[in-house]
């Protein structure tokens, strides 16, 4: 059975290090049709900004969406 949500934890990661994390699980997101990322918001915003910023041109991702928890982020891959 495939997960349909795929959460991913960068919390405390540097930018560089998120990317590499969540280009991993891309690579690995076989079936699923979004990949959530958690990242915090309250020790600033740089990490949420960049990856926001780096994944709405991504190839594998269809679109950023943003959810009603300030620290999360949603790649959606596909449509449900």
């Amino acid at each position: 059975m495939t997960e349909s949500i795929i959460e991913l934890d960068v919390h405390g990661m540097t930018l560089y290090q998120a990317r590499i994390a969540i280009d991993a699980r891309l690579r690995r997101s076989c079936g699923a049709y979004r990949i959530r990322v958690i990242h915090g918001y309250r020790g600033g915003t740089s990490l949420r900004d960049g990856i926001r910023r780096e994944y709405a041109g991504h190839p594998k991702v269809l679109r950023v969406e943003l959810g009603l928890n300030p620290g999360e982020t949603d790649l959606v891959l596909r449509e449900w």
